[in-house]
């Protein structure tokens, strides 16, 4: 019963929370995921959900592949379009490798990303310039160079103060498509090889806050009608979400990923470990202490002695002492002792192979000690002697 009434509150406590997260309003998610699945201001659901409407009668597939497994591994049509939106865009040397090799094959590679890898930037003649967002109010405009898709007013991103921009080291092979307010560059074209990259550093734009505005809605539209209409797009969520997809999500794995799932784990994680702590405790009745036996007989002893000392009566115990010994003499030696002639001190010398000038000796104090008020302290003390040497000369061993 004890056990259950924490299982049950437990069980209560689990229960209420989760109602509680259900039916509270949903505060706004403002990290900037740049996930394709993730409906928050600062996902990509919706540019993804629209890509087939820009890219009509074209495959489009979304990634959980490092650039080099998908690049190297997989055969791929003659010409696509490999599409990066994220907020850093950092890759290793293989990545880069085939990421090189695949636009100088005819290609088209799309980064949109505030932090990009140097050495990629520095490949195809390019730096970017990364400066920490302030609290200024205003935003620096936006807009595109060529006047096809050139807006009187510039586009304003409310979450972007527009500082970062892309410095052109190598003008040869790039050519500029958008710009913000101060003339510099954010939106750039290199050709490479056989194939392009096209380089944006501002992926706040992409994202579903940026396309739901009517302000700014076809940014984005126009910033992907660079990419070739004939060509499939591979989608990369690889750099976002890592190698995992939905298939492969384990149960945990999704948990972990909702917020009032992770709260609800971690609550229930906490109530079991309260409960293994209080009532896993022992809850059978206690059990009684049973004292162990006393030996008595160091009591008996002491008892006895206390007795004999207060009565001071030597010759009663002389005449115990007596008594004692002359059982044990029947008992180990088999010797009757009704006479205590010459005879039994023969016979006795002879099985315990004492003296019989000693054995004489002991047996003239146990007649002394017959007569009670004869007996004296030093009496009692020569007779106890006298039977303790006794014991120790003997054949036999003592029984006392």
């Amino acid at each position: 019963m004890f056990r259950n009434r924490y299982l049950i509150f437990l069980i209560l406590l689990v229960a209420g929370y989760g109602l509680f997260e259900y039916y509270r309003p949903k505060p706004i998610d403002w990290a900037t995921t740049y996930v394709n699945t993730d409906k928050i201001p600062f996902g990509t659901e919706v540019l993804f959900a629209l890509l087939p409407d820009v890219f009509e009668n074209q495959q489009i597939e979304s990634l959980r592949l490092p650039i080099y497994n998908h690049l190297h591994d997989s055969k791929l049509p003659t010409k696509s379009s490999y599409v990066f939106v994220c907020a850093r865009f950092e890759i290793d040397k293989n990545d880069q490798r085939e990421l090189l090799k695949y636009v100088s094959e005819g290609n088209t590679a799309f980064v949109s990303a505030y932090d990009i890898s140097d050495s990629l930037l520095k490949k195809i003649g390019l730096s970017a310039e990364i400066k920490p967002p302030t609290l200024r109010d205003t935003s620096l405009g936006m807009n595109f160079v060529f006047k096809g898709f050139r807006r009187p007013k510039d586009y304003v991103f409310k979450h972007d103060d527009g500082r970062n921009y892309l410095r052109v080291l190598d003008s040869t092979n790039v050519t500029v498509l958008g710009q913000n307010a101060r003339k510099e560059a954010v939106f750039v074209r290199v050709n490479f090889g056989k194939g392009l990259f096209l380089v944006h550093n501002l992926p706040l734009a992409l994202t579903n806050y940026a396309v739901l505005d009517t302000n700014t809605a076809d940014y984005a539209f126009k910033t992907l009608s660079y990419l070739p209409k004939n060509a499939p797009v591979y989608w990369d969520e690889y750099l976002k979400q890592g190698r995992f997809g939905e298939n492969q999500t384990s149960p945990l794995r999704y948990i972990l990923s909702q917020d009032p799932l992770r709260w609800a784990y971690y609550l229930a994680l906490f109530g079991l470990m309260v409960f293994g702590i209080f009532g896993g405790k022992r809850t059978q009745r206690i059990i009684p202490v049973v004292e162990p036996l006393q030996n008595t007989t160091l009591d008996f002893v002491k008892t006895i002695g206390k007795m004999y000392f207060q009565k001071r009566d030597p010759g009663n115990m002389a005449q115990k002492k007596v008594q004692y010994f002359l059982a044990h003499i029947r008992q180990h030696f088999g010797l009757k002792t009704n006479d205590l002639g010459t005879a039994f001190r023969f016979s006795l010398a002879e099985k315990t192979g004492i003296p019989s000038a000693t054995i004489n000796q002991l047996f003239n104090t146990i007649a002394i000690a017959d007569d009670a008020g004869r007996v004296s302290e030093f009496v009692l003390l020569q007779l106890n002697e006298q039977i303790e040497n006794f014991y120790q000369q003997a054949n036999q061993p003592n029984g006392i």
